[in-house]
């Protein structure tokens, strides 16, 4: 096993020259974000990351989770470390002030969650679920609701869940069946069937709050007949202690290829006279709400895309340097470490030119979530706003299937040892499996960027968004140094005009046929982003080298990162164009019944 070293250089470097941190600490609210606060905070949360929660990732894996009558046992640790992760507060880091958080922006939080999942995504993913509960009991819970609830949520006390998917509803949710009854006192009766619940079920807290999608008697049909209730697992008495056990149960765990150490539940509501609900917003909005809770949680997701892929480049890279075997192929020399091959050079550059496009374009995303929150400037707002809204799926399902390939190569650099479950290389390929799947698949993802964002505006946003990508390329090729990487980057951008052009033209008369490429046409997207992130952090680079601030060598490298993204993924971006626009008419003519 390699130790986890916490990436603060390439973080402070992207928070500070990218993601506009200076900027976003003099918004009202977040004035608190100082750079020598922000840099305490990850160092602490670095120290976090490697002493408490690294050490028992392993452990997690191999003893998982175990289900005994009705209660879930959580892997040994698990208790400890989280009574630590509680105790610190590190949950309520980006959550109001007013319910116990501390208030900082997003930006300043995002790092802090990315060392977390890069170190034991498992263990993480029950306080993440609390972030993405409280955001959506923000925005919808009643007051009296906010003040029984909230404070417990954010500070960690108790623990969350979200209940959508059911077993004849996957993603489907307009098939939702869970049924809420009138109970008479204000309260609802609710009987159904949830699962896939993270979480669900475990005695890490004293409670769990659990907020459940389920039908009204007279709801319409399909998702516009949905409603949202929170459903405590023990309900909650006058002094706020939680009293009687809810009509909650959970009847099975899942047995699943990765994130052992995370109990995944099917959980039964009424079995015994109806689980007592309190409604949340308005009857039959439920939906709206939930939808707060699942892009919090699809952010999150993301960011385990570039966790887990900074973690597995670490095993990979200590690894190559450590193994020795072979001749160097160029130098002719024996006895060097598989670093120096050609082949695992390039492996080892990829990744990490990868996991840094993923952390530049979700760092600079959660900087565009402060400025849409706390801007004065309403324009300002507003277009961020719109940017967030629109790069989601790439932030959810480009960065989670690139945090994949990441984590794949990392097995591929480790060779025959890499399938053996002993050097822990596997286990991060396997946790990163489910990423690309849950809080909506990728497809899922790429349907919502084309139909919902791109042609239901007529790519109004995502034409901005290039004209933006577009400055910096005229800024690029008028630096010598940096022309190379714009003019790779020009490329792209053509292609990407040109296939957004083919889909509008085409997204009427021939849905199918664009809706055949959405998934390619997302990779393009988020190709083209994280290129142009890393060409940002190439010009930021290039300025503290004239300004001979910092260190030179790193500087440097982060130009030839960007300069090797471009000639080796770029041209991708070409490929999926074209699979985009010509093979979507193929598709959709193809006979089915001769599979």
């Amino acid at each position: 096993m390699f130790d986890y070293n916490a990436p603060l250089r390439d973080m402070q470097f992207i928070l500070n020259e990218l993601a506009g941190l200076d900027a976003i600490a003099g918004l009202p609210g977040c004035e608190d974000a100082s750079p020598d606060l922000v840099a305490a905070i990850l160092e602490e949360a670095g120290k976090f990351a490697a002493g408490v929660l690294a050490p028992i990732n392993r452990q997690g894996d191999l003893q998982g989770c175990r289900l005994e009558d009705g209660r879930v046992l959580a892997p040994d640790g698990w208790q400890a470390a989280y009574d630590q992760f509680r105790d610190a507060g590190w949950l309520g880091l980006s959550l109001p002030t007013e319910f116990g958080g501390q208030g900082l922006p997003k930006l300043v939080s995002t790092p802090v969650w990315e060392m977390w999942f890069s170190t034991n995504m498992a263990f993480t993913m029950l306080p993440q679920l609390n972030v993405s509960q409280a955001e959506a009991l923000l925005i919808a819970a009643s007051e009296e609701q906010k003040a029984t609830w909230l404070h417990k949520v954010v500070s960690g006390e108790w623990s969350s869940t979200m209940n959508l998917t059911e077993p004849q509803a996957g993603s489907d949710l307009a098939a939702t069946r869970a049924r809420a009854e009138p109970a008479g006192d204000g309260s609802y009766r609710i009987y159904g069937q949830k699962i896939f619940i993270s979480y669900g079920e475990h005695e890490l807290t004293p409670n769990i709050v659990h907020l459940v999608l389920a039908r009204l008697p007279d709801a319409p049909a399909g998702v516009k007949g949905l409603s949202l209730f929170i459903v405590p697992k023990f309900l909650v008495g006058p002094d706020g202690a939680p009293g009687a056990k809810n009509d909650v149960r959970c009847i099975s765990i899942e047995h699943k290829m990765g994130i052992h150490g995370s109990p995944t539940c099917t959980l039964s509501f009424g079995d015994q006279g109806g689980a007592t609900g309190y409604l949340v917003g308005a009857p039959n909005c439920g939906l709206e709400t939930m939808f707060i809770m699942m892009n919090e949680a699809r952010f999150g997701v993301g960011v385990q895309g570039a966790g887990l892929g900074e973690r597995a480049w670490q095993f990979a890279l200590a690894y190559a340097q450590d193994r020795v075997q072979g001749r160097d192929a160029v130098s002719g020399e024996t006895g060097r470490p598989i670093i120096h091959h050609p082949d695992v050079k390039r492996m080892l550059l990829g990744m990490r030119a990868r996991v840094m496009a993923m952390r530049a374009l979700l760092y600079t995303a959660a900087g565009w979530f402060d400025f849409a929150h706390h801007s004065p400037d309403a324009a300002q707002a507003d277009k961020c706003r719109r940017y967030v809204d629109l790069l989601m799926p790439v932030a959810k399902g480009w960065c989670t299937e690139v945090g994949n390939d990441v984590c794949d190569e990392a097995i591929q650099v480790f060779g025959g040892m890499g399938f053996v479950e002993e050097t822990g290389v596997a286990q991060f390929f396997r946790d990163a499996r489910i990423i690309t799947i849950y809080e909506g698949t990728t497809g899922i993802q790429a349907n919502d960027l084309v139909g919902r964002k791109i042609l239901r505006e007529r790519g109004a946003t995502l034409s901005e968004l290039i004209a933006d990508i577009r400055g910096t390329v005229s800024q690029l090729e008028e630096d010598g140094e940096l022309a190379s990487i714009g003019a790779g980057l020009a490329v792209q951008l053509d292609s990407l005009e040109q296939t957004l052009e083919w889909m509008l033209s085409n997204g009427k008369d021939r849905l199918g046929d664009v809706l055949a490429g959405a998934v390619p046409f997302l990779h393009l997207l988020g190709t083209v982003c994280g290129g142009w992130q890393l060409a940002r952090a190439a010009q930021a680079a290039r300025r503290r080298i004239m300004a001979a601030e910092g260190d030179a060598q790193y500087h440097a490298s982060l130009i030839e990162l960007a300069r090797f993204y471009m000639t080796t993924f770029g041209p991708q971006v070409m490929a999926h164009a074209t699979t985009v626009r010509a093979s979507g008419e193929v598709l959709v003519r193809f006979d089915t019944s001769v599979f």
